[in-house]
């Protein structure tokens, strides 16, 4: 089964909706803050799946999570990260950063830069509650090489495929995947940026480029 969400759909956050930060634009996948959905809570383990645009200087001033397993994908631009477990560091295109929050931590996240900053940031729910907070910083994920996220039971795969490219989508009881850029055909649909699709027992299924893409797979172990 195969639940496809348009990037059109997606709820507007960020300055222009809430009064929240000056440069800050977010799209939401899934129902979250002020936007509440009863039948758009989660898939599987994902909580949340949001594009953040993020002007030179603007930023999330410190405020706190709690078990949850926070993993973002920088697209454009660099992206400034500050915890209260003393991790500081700039995470860059082709970086994955992971901060597991469990039984509760601080952070802060800028645009320090002086250009536009890109990110898609994922929340999933950990197998297990508490726990001491961790932080990985991976540079140049793509392709063969998955990044786990074993407190969630998913893998992370990041496809850059070329035009006409054939991607196999992971058997595994589900898969998440949100197109960063380009477009991909999947199954008898088409996807193009900001669009998603949440599958079910994805057997046979294949990414096919119909433009050179870029897609974030989750590989979900339950759904």
């Amino acid at each position: 089964m195969m639940d496809v969400r348009r990037s059109g759909d997606r709820f507007r956050g960020g300055d222009s909706a809430t009064g929240g930060s000056e440069g800050i634009e977010t799209l939401h996948a899934f129902s979250f803050g002020r936007f509440y959905d009863p039948d758009n809570l989660r898939f599987g383990p994902i909580l949340a799946c949001n594009e953040e645009r993020l002007a030179p200087g603007a930023g999330f001033d410190e405020h706190p999570h709690s078990h949850t397993e926070i993993v973002t994908w920088v697209v454009e631009g660099e992206l400034t990260h500050r915890d209260s477990a003393s991790h500081a560091t700039v995470v860059r295109p082709g970086d994955v950063q992971h901060l597991s929050s469990a039984a509760g931590v601080r952070h802060v996240e800028r645009n320090d830069g002086e250009h536009p900053l890109r990110f898609v940031q994922m929340w999933l729910s950990p197998l297990e509650p508490g726990g001491e907070p961790s932080y990985t910083h991976v540079s140049g994920i793509a392709g063969s090489t998955p990044y786990a996220l074993p407190e969630a039971g998913a893998l992370l795969h990041v496809y850059r495929p070329s035009e006409g490219e054939r991607t196999a989508v992971p058997d595994a009881a589900g898969a998440y995947l949100h197109v960063v850029r380009g477009e991909v055909g999947l199954g008898d649909e088409r996807l193009g940026e900001g669009d998603s699709a949440r599958v079910t027992e994805p057997r046979g299924l294949e990414l096919v480029a119909l433009r050179d893409a870029e897609v974030l797979v989750w590989e979900l172990g339950v759904v």
